[in-house]
């Protein structure tokens, strides 16, 4: 059983001015999702800079979320790694922070086989007792998790659900044939929501809802409630915002955004620097457009 239906935010982790983590702004990004409909909050995930973020401070940012959220909407923890090892400790640890899921990325650069891959998972979810999303992202990572993998590890208990963000709809669907009712199929890309809704997913865990809570919310839905025509044109009318905000290395351009409409996220940790101005150009002009300056 998946942990939500509906739009799941891929939250950002703000910073002080010195890069620290900026605690007090977090509380204030939660509460903002409280009030716009946000169906999920996933901390430390790509979006929320989770390779230069320590696992104290991943840790404290799971605990804040539990204690602002209090329950009213699930929080997942981005807890995965190319360390199994090291993915079973942190996950524990969030565990006791009382967190609802966890997002497990595969493992990068060093890789693996499918048969490691589902070796690896498998070893996580056998040492929590809360449910697991997969996290396919091949152009980030240089790993695919196959449809048949996915389909193999849907029967553990804790594996409840994949975030597909392979952009590979062919495969997606694929994955959707294979696997059981119970397990949840989430988009990773904001432009592919209905589509992967289309057939039998059940959300998106998103980096636009960041900025468009309320229509990322209102997107997915409609389309459950069978208004598809309303689905279909929120997902067109936030194809060219979506664009923007990807137009350089995410989260890049959505905390530009943000930070253009006052929400003073601060800068990233790098290697993660802050856009270009031809970027920032463009994505003023888009924001301009769907009224968010």
């Amino acid at each position: 059983m998946g942990l939500f239906k509906g739009s799941g935010v891929a939250i950002v982790t703000p910073f002080n001015d010195d890069l620290s983590v900026n605690y007090e702004k977090f509380i204030e990004l939660l509460q903002f999702h409280l009030e716009n409909g946000t169906d999920a909050i996933i901390v430390s995930g790509t979006t929320g800079e989770s390779p230069t973020i320590s696992d104290d401070e991943k840790l404290k940012l799971f605990k804040i979320a539990v204690k602002e959220i209090d329950g009213k909407i699930p929080v997942i923890a981005g807890t995965g790694s190319n360390d199994t090892a090291h993915s079973i400790r942190l996950s524990k640890a969030a565990e006791l922070t009382g967190v609802d899921g966890l997002l497990l990325v595969t493992p990068y650069y060093n890789k693996s086989t499918q048969e490691g891959l589902i070796r690896h998972f498998t070893a996580i979810a056998d040492e929590v007792d809360i449910p697991c999303i997969l996290y396919n992202v091949p152009g980030r990572t240089g790993m695919n998790i196959l449809p048949s993998t996915v389909e193999k590890l849907s029967k553990h208990k804790n594996i409840s659900a994949v975030k597909e963000a392979s952009g590979n709809i062919a495969q997606i669907v694929e994955v959707a044939r294979l696997i059981p009712e119970d397990f949840y199929l989430y988009s990773g890309n904001d432009d592919h929501i209905v589509p992967v809704l289309s057939v039998g997913g059940h959300g998106v865990i998103s980096v636009i809802a960041n900025i468009l809570p309320k229509e990322t919310h209102d997107m997915v839905e409609a389309f459950l409630n069978g208004d598809t025509k309303k689905a279909a044109n929120l997902q067109l009318l936030t194809k060219p915002i979506t664009d923007a905000v990807f137009m350089e290395v995410n989260p890049i351009p959505i905390k530009a955004a943000m930070n253009l409409m006052g929400m003073s996220v601060g800068s990233l940790r790098m290697p993660l620097i802050e856009m270009s101005e031809p970027g920032q150009v463009l994505l003023k002009e888009e924001m301009k457009k769907i009224g968010l300056l």
